[in-house]
């Protein structure tokens, strides 16, 4: 299937997706405004970076039921939210009260998160073909957008906010794409399965791999490119841009390759490459060494979390694809709470080279974790 027929297939949660991404990349490349706004030190701006994943984690608990009430708008109500909530955190101040404004960001975006990947795993199981890739592809091309344009809005010297605001108008023109209908799938007669706490996990474990090494680099990419290198203001913003744009290729290209390769050898060879580019960007003696290593580490991680999500959408009973999913976002994205407290005290402590030598780390645990993974068998009314 065509990269363009599966977009075609999925394009109402494609259309999340992109709301979602530009807001991050937005986010991402204004992160050295805001840090010196805040006056934060680099253990305390990671620390404070919990606020989303504290609101994050409980978006995923609450998606579920969130889902079933909300129905076919359930994008919809979530991308609105999602452009209320990124109005907050660019004029705050006060370190607390932003950390308070980021736990509403996390809240509504992991909310609008879970709904549209359950959405892709339905269309996934409806056409028996994967999806999950490409849609993962339009939230990086998005991403990338964001933090290009963001890198002349900071060269012209305009504040966060009404770049913000401006990105929540393009959300809300995209709102009529959004609204989608749910197909509720009730339990097979006499189904009498277990809880797959084990395939939840598993796939949770590659989910937070994927993003903890997403949310490190995003976070920090730009102040590792003008604090340890000397770049500037621009060049800092194509840190995040490079890592986007390079995910968005390695997600079509992992569309592709998906339907003709088995998942567990796309993550083996992911992961090697993602840690790769980690060690690259870490060792880069000037932007443009780092710039090819953050390009590195976004082809290898685009497609470990893409594929993590959508095989616990294979590995459970259809009834209960949308709460699975929910809870593996939950471990996924529990790498908030981690990523940046920790890139924080290591960048601290040991500076940004060695923080960024960690992710590399973080990304080989991947590899047994994959061999897990191939050992769990498949449900019988999904495909493989």
């Amino acid at each position: 299937m065509s990269i363009l027929n599966a977009l075609s297939v999925s394009r109402r949660p494609a259309a999340a997706f992109v709301v979602i991404g530009m807001f991050w990349g937005c986010f991402a490349a204004y992160v050295p405004v805001i840090k010196d706004q805040l006056g934060a030190s680099d253990a305390l701006f990671g620390t404070l970076l919990l606020g989303s994943a504290t609101g994050l984690v409980s978006a995923m608990w609450l998606a579920p039921r969130a889902d079933r009430i909300l129905g076919a708008r359930g994008m919809q109500v979530g991308a609105v939210a999602l452009a209320v909530a990124w109005l907050l955190p660019g004029q705050v101040m006060n370190p607390w009260l932003f950390a308070v404004s980021m736990a509403f960001v996390g809240l509504c975006s992991g909310l609008l998160d879970v709904i549209m990947n359950a959405r892709v795993s339905e269309l996934e199981a409806k056409h028996n073909r994967p999806l999950m890739n490409v849609n993962h592809a339009m939230f990086s091309v998005a991403y990338v957008v964001g933090a290009v344009l963001v890198s002349f809005t900071r060269e012209a010297g305009l504040p966060p906010m009404p770049v913000f605001a401006g990105f929540g108008v393009v959300a809300l023109l995209m709102l009529p794409l959004m609204r989608m209908e749910v197909t509720y799938v009730a339990a097979d007669e006499g189904y009498a399965g277990r809880y797959p706490l084990w395939p939840i996990a598993l796939c949770g474990a590659i989910v937070l791999v994927a993003f903890m090494s997403e949310a490190t680099v995003e976070a920090w990419s730009a102040l590792h490119v003008e604090r340890t290198l000397g770049g500037g203001a621009a060049e800092g913003a194509l840190g995040p841009a490079m890592l986007g744009l390079t995910m968005a290729i390695g997600r079509f290209s992992g569309q592709a390759v998906a339907e003709r390769m088995r998942e567990v050898t796309i993550l083996l060879g992911a992961s090697v490459m993602a840690a790769t580019g980690a060690v690259i960007a870490a060792l880069a003696p000037t932007p443009v060494v780092a710039y090819v290593g953050f390009g590195v580490l976004g082809l290898g991680v685009s497609v470990i979390g893409p594929i993590g999500l959508a095989l616990v959408g294979k590995l459970v009973a259809p009834h209960l694809r949308t709460e699975a999913i929910s809870r593996t976002a939950v471990i996924g994205f529990s790498g908030f709470f981690f990523a940046p407290m920790l890139m924080g005290l290591m960048s601290e402590a040991f500076g940004l080279r060695m923080a960024f030598l960690g992710v590399a780390v973080l990304l080989l645990s991947a590899v047994p974790l994959a061999f897990l993974i191939k050992r769990q068998p498949l449900h019988r009314t999904n495909h493989a």
